[in-house]
């Protein structure tokens, strides 16, 4: 995969941020063909596109038809940045949602996804419960705006970015640009 990639070759540090793509999803999750329904596309042809785009990265992508909010996901997703072994949980909730379909909205798909990557449930029961990490994803969704984010993924260094599935050509480039303007380490 393009980011273990990088963090051989270059020595990168990967760090989420998280970003409000669809806050407004409901509780229940919306039909994809609503959320893109009135737009010029075709679902179908998308799907496929994204389905390659994962299959050139050796990713594989489900048939999903509804989308979920994912607020609660990230507030966990940002509590196993804390936890030894933690960062497994961001490849294990895609597959979760992007292959098997699962509502990721709900508490107990989150508490089976973090004990499939050997994360202590009763914590993150605590976190979902308590809502502990609220205020750290709220910072990552204020930082999100402050950079003008508009679409997953995106990837910064210092002051540049490039948002979208990128080769990982790209991304290096990115890299050695702001290695050389000095912005690596922002």
């Amino acid at each position: 995969m393009r980011i273990e990639k990088l963090k051989t070759e270059h020595n990168v540090k990967i760090e989420w941020v998280h970003f409000p793509l669809h806050p407004e999803t409901p509780p229940d999750g919306r039909a994809l063909s609503a959320l893109f329904g009135g737009r010029d596309t075709d679902r179908q042809a998308r799907h496929a596109q994204m389905k390659a785009r994962m299959a050139d990265e050796g990713l594989p992508y489900g048939d999903r038809t509804m989308t979920y909010n994912s607020r609660l996901a990230q507030e966990l997703g940002k509590w196993a940045d804390t936890q030894p072994g933690g960062e497994a949980l961001h490849d294990t909730m895609f597959r979760a949602y992007f292959v098997e379909a699962r509502d990721i909205s709900e508490p107990a798909v989150l508490l089976d996804i973090a004990q499939r990557v050997g994360l202590p449930v009763d914590g993150a029961r605590e976190v979902l419960e308590k809502r502990t990490f609220k205020d750290a994803v709220d910072a990552d969704w204020q930082l999100s705006r402050q950079y003008g984010i508009t679409g997953v993924p995106t990837f910064v260094i210092g002051r540049y970015g490039v948002v979208g599935a990128q080769p990982y050509e790209a991304l290096e480039q990115l890299v050695q640009k702001a290695t050389a303007q000095g912005d690596a380490e922002q």
